[in-house]
């Protein structure tokens, strides 16, 4: 149970500003609630929204920012009356850590889309405080948006937080989990890599759809993709008209749906996942009246589905492919990310850094 009435003393890495770069910060988490879960962070995922976060690239941060939203470690206070964790347990901390819970978003599961939800940093809590994420040494969040970490997945694995939901959620909520179907997945990155895993999990024949042939290799040896197509080959691109069920475009790139929209077969579905800078072009006519196909997006997932995502992804061993890195390592692995230096996501090694510094 909660010890104390005081304000939690936290140690991080925070951005006081646009430049990008990161330091050592300390502050305070809020005092225990009575539905609050305290936990030691030992790992946290590096997203690329961190990077447009740390940046004010989307015109929301909030200075000082201590980022991360894919946050992974173990218990240890909890408030007086906390359900479902017990001191010890494995945990786990996404993109939320607040919502109304009363509007019918929040009553359905789909607390990502509830129109008052808070995010788990560079946001403000209903109090006025700024909510800061996991790249720091512990997180008092409410128990609501806290998931149960499966024990035989590897805490490192963090990413599945973000990347993992935000892949698993559409394939799911789309019916593009049948076995037998025929997905492809546009980009091979943090993103695109899960939605192959995925999508092989559930059953389905995988195409991988790139700019880059050096990818090749990569998506059907390594990650077991069946088939691959260089999306400005417009010879292969003709030879697969109509081949898809569906598609998962991960791409933030300014790039052609046209060509994505042909591969789809009658009633099939191009899921938007990438957030470009500039507005892409709908072709209306070829999209929805010649053969009733379907352009659609999706952001993150509920806590009760992304609960539900760990759990398969335990059952079935999935895990992103990262890199571990220690915390002091940050600002080097920012500028990594910005080449797309990585396959495919960074990993801050929390525990061995912070925690033990």
């Amino acid at each position: 149970m909660a010890k104390s009435h005081e304000n939690v003393k936290a140690f991080g890495w925070a951005a006081r500003g646009t430049s990008g770069v990161l330091s050592p910060f300390k502050f305070s988490r809020r005092v225990i609630g009575e539905k609050d879960v305290q936990f030691k962070v030992s790992y946290c995922g590096i997203c690329h929204a961190d990077l447009h976060q740390f940046k004010n690239e989307w015109s929301n941060s909030i200075y000082p920012m201590v980022p991360g939203h894919e946050v992974v470690g173990v218990v240890t206070e909890i408030g007086s009356k906390v359900e479902k964790f017990k001191i010890g347990d494995k945990v786990g901390v996404g993109c939320l850590v607040g919502s109304c819970q009363k509007c019918e978003d929040c009553d359905n599961d789909l607390e990502n889309y509830c129109p008052y939800q808070i995010l788990t940093y560079s946001d403000v809590y209903s109090d006025g405080t700024t909510t800061y994420g996991g790249y720091s040494d512990i997180m008092v969040t409410d128990e609501h948006y806290v998931v149960h970490w499966p024990e035989n997945l590897p805490m490192e694995a963090a990413p599945l937080l973000c990347a993992g939901i935000t892949t698993y959620s559409p394939l799911k909520y789309f019916g593009l989990d049948k076995p037998g179907m025929h997905i492809g997945v546009v980009g091979l990155g943090g993103l695109g890599h899960m939605v192959v895993k995925f999508a092989k999990a559930f059953g389905t024949k995988v195409t991988v759809i790139s700019t880059s042939l050096s990818k090749k290799d990569e998506a059907i040896e390594h990650l077991g993709a069946n088939s691959f197509l260089i999306s400005c080959d417009p010879v292969q691109m003709q030879g697969a008209t109509g081949s898809l069920d569906g598609i998962i475009d991960t791409v933030s790139a300014i790039h052609p749906l046209l060509p994505l929209i042909n591969l789809l077969k009658t009633h099939g579905k191009l899921v938007m996942l990438g957030a470009p800078e500039k507005l892409l072009e709908l072709p209306v006519i070829p999209c929805f009246w010649v053969r009733r196909k379907l352009v659609v997006g999706s952001q993150i997932g509920g806590i009760k589905e992304t609960q539900e995502m760990v759990d398969f992804a335990a059952k079935h061993n999935i895990t992103p492919d990262v890199e571990v890195v220690p915390m002091d390592y940050v600002n080097t692995t920012l500028e990594r990310l910005l080449k797309s230096d990585v396959k495919y996501r960074f990993v801050l090694d929390i525990d061995n850094t912070l925690n033990k510094s």
